[in-house]
């Protein structure tokens, strides 16, 4: 990947700018699905995104698909899964579970990402998970779990959870999920496969928003729904995206990865400070949790 002239190379060889910006965009997008409830429909958000990503992908990189195209359509069917549960399903379910919760709990909730992560490449390829990341996994459970509750033993003897909390926590799951998948990730370039996921994604969204539709649900874009919509697909969707790709080519990604710890932190900022949401005591705790559980997963064995 050749590094352009001027201002634009000198971001781009600055991995850990892009990191900042990188985690900064993607925890906006909790405070754009908050802000997103009565201006449009979750499923409206979730093609509209897409739209976007696939027609910006398309003028931007085209003729580089086109040549891995042969590539792309021999693996479709692994292309597809991964585009139509990490990418449409989860999105379909965090920006739903926005009517119901604030973007607060939606960053600190999503901070079990990792911890979701670890234990099911254990599953998975059976990677090896040592005693402290095991305590930092449960760790962190406990984190999303006070969260949760509310800080209420009540809540959490009687299971009565806010629906959109739970929604958050299956979504994250899902995203662990396609994140574990991505260790069969088939020989292409980083944007083709975006790219294709991408447009998986929008395919796979259709369904899904013709169900919208049917039920009267469907509430297309206002103007500020169209704002959303642009941030939404232009910078946590596509240009975080990138910038990402570009960091873990710079610095390798165990430590590229280190910076999306920071995403609960920045999105429950975000939510007090663009929102004017309450941060309780419970988020503070919780929030601690969350990343000393992630901080002690993560520790070299000789550092312990």
């Amino acid at each position: 990947m050749a590094t352009p002239p001027g201002f634009l190379g000198a971001l781009t060889g600055r991995p850990y700018l892009l990191l900042w910006l990188t985690t900064i965009g993607w925890a906006g997008n909790a405070v754009a699905g908050r802000l997103a409830v009565g201006h449009i429909s979750p499923m409206m958000i979730v093609t509209l995104r897409w739209l976007v990503v696939v027609l910006l992908l398309g003028a931007l990189a085209g003729r580089a698909l086109r040549a891995e195209w042969r590539s792309i359509s021999s693996h479709w069917p692994y292309v597809f899964c991964m585009g139509a549960l990490g990418y449409t399903v989860f999105n379909a379910i965090f920006y739903w579970s926005a009517h119901y919760t604030s973007a607060v709990n939606m960053g600190v909730i999503q901070g079990v990402t990792p911890a979701l992560v670890m234990g099911m490449a254990y599953l998975a390829y059976r990677s090896r998970i040592t005693g402290l990341q095991a305590v930092g996994l449960v760790v962190t459970v406990a984190g999303v779990a006070v969260v949760a509750s509310r800080g209420s033993w009540e809540v959490l003897r009687s299971f009565a959870f806010n629906i959109g909390d739970v929604g958050i926590v299956v979504a994250s799951a899902l995203y662990a999920g396609y994140t574990v998948g991505l260790r069969r990730r088939p020989p292409m370039s980083p944007v083709a496969f975006f790219a294709a996921m991408a447009l998986a994604a929008l395919a796979t969204s259709l369904p899904l928003l013709a169900v919208e539709i049917a039920r009267g649900a469907a509430q297309p874009p206002d103007l500020s729904g169209w704002a959303l919509i642009l941030y939404i697909g232009i910078v946590p969707s596509l240009l975080c995206q990138m910038a990402y790709m570009r960091a873990v080519q710079l610095i390798g990604p165990n430590r590229a990865g280190l910076f999306m710890n920071l995403i609960p932190v920045v999105a429950a900022c975000l939510g007090v400070v663009l929102l004017g949401e309450h941060f309780g005591l419970y988020h503070a705790v919780g929030l601690a949790l969350v990343l000393g559980g992630i901080w002690l997963a993560e520790r070299k064995p000789g550092l312990a």
